[in-house]
């Protein structure tokens, strides 16, 4: 099979590879052929390379698994060099064929996220944003991976709010994309009756997951903070201070359906924290109530004339109902099945038999 490719390769195959090799040299100089931009960029022009030779001179499959090959060769113990890789970059080039684009966005992300962005997303402005987020907030794989199968570029900024009238035109832009719509809570699993103590409590045990799904930009100030007003004692569901805003951010927790008077619950909130927590250098702080849904119509009216700046998000949790009386008690335990499963297992030969 080898000699058959050999014998089949374009007349121009061995100057190309020779062009390829001499890219690589050059990368490896400057660059020490580690996850940089310039790797990136050197991944492009291969891809470009190879987009043009498949269009114009007819290169197929197998001739790209034989350059595959002959580059493992040339350059031994080096990653990167891999047929499936190879189409990689062919693939690379063909999504971004502008090369500033290239140099200025995808090359300051690592190969492995670029390749996870144009497999799993077909929009160019929708990939565009995800590089520009991942640059911005230092996202590893896994949370891109998580940030792009639960939406977000369609959630941010997607909340009701009274930004524009409450908050000066830079702030209100950049706290309208703090917050989104909905909010996926799909790392905890509560029953379907689960009130607003049950949800915040297990928010604050998942908090490092919460402040995931907030954004960056959040620090956690507490649950059921206390705030002594005229010698009445209230409680704020969960407070956090957003560094980038510069703000208090004051949640109430809402197992329903949003209600006019939760507007002006919070109004008070936050005209409690303003007075009592805020200092000189803060902006004004920020309420959001987290509802479980929300009609549009009922949102606007009451926060159509609060003067403090409120949004309304909603969120989405993972349920699990409860089984039905007569069920409770007959289905076996988690331990009954696992020493069910062991019994029925068969033995294992030894390694090497």
């Amino acid at each position: 099979m080898t000699g058959e490719i050999e014998n089949t390769v374009p007349s121009d195959y061995y100057e190309t590879l020779d062009e390829i090799k001499r890219n690589i040299h050059n990368a490896q100089i400057k660059a020490g052929l580690s996850i940089t931009k310039r790797l990136i960029i050197l991944y492009w022009k291969i891809g470009k390379e190879l987009q043009r030779k498949q269009e114009s001179l007819s290169w197929g499959s197998n001739t790209i698994r034989k350059l595959a090959a002959d580059l493992q060769r040339a350059f031994p113990g080096v990653k990167g060099f891999s047929s499936r890789n190879l189409f990689y970059m062919k693939s690379f080039a063909q999504t971004y064929p502008n090369e500033e684009i290239v140099k200025q966005l995808a090359s300051q992300i690592p190969w492995g996220h670029n390749i996870r962005i144009i497999q799993t997303i077909k929009d160019q402005d929708e990939r565009l944003w995800y590089i520009q987020k991942t640059i911005e907030n230092g996202w590893s794989r896994n949370v891109l991976v998580h940030q792009i199968e639960s939406d977000l570029y369609n959630r941010q900024g997607r909340a009701m709010t009274n930004f524009e009238k409450t908050l000066p035109a830079p702030q209100s832009e950049l706290a309208r994309q703090v917050l989104k719509d909905p909010y996926i809570f799909d790392f905890l699993t509560l029953e379907d009756k689960v009130v607003e103590r049950q949800l915040e409590r297990a928010l604050v045990e998942h908090i490092r997951d919460f402040l995931l799904e907030l954004g960056v930009g959040f620090a956690f100030v507490g649950s059921q903070y206390h705030l002594e007003v005229g010698d009445d004692d209230f409680y704020i569901d969960l407070l956090f201070y957003h560094l980038k805003l510069r703000s208090y951010v004051v949640i109430d927790l809402k197992v329903g359906d949003f209600k006019p008077e939760y507007a002006g619950k919070m109004n008070f909130y936050l005209s409690a924290v303003d007075d009592i927590l805020r200092n000189e250098l803060d902006n004004p702080s920020i309420g959001i109530v987290l509802c479980k849904d929300r009609k549009k119509l009922t949102v606007e009216y009451a926060l159509r004339d609060i003067g403090k700046p409120i949004g309304v998000p909603t969120y989405e949790l993972e349920m699990i109902s409860k089984l039905p009386p007569d069920l409770e008690g007959k289905l076996p335990t988690v331990e009954q099945l696992e020493a069910e499963l062991a019994a029925s297992e068969p033995e294992h030969e030894e390694a090497g038999d």
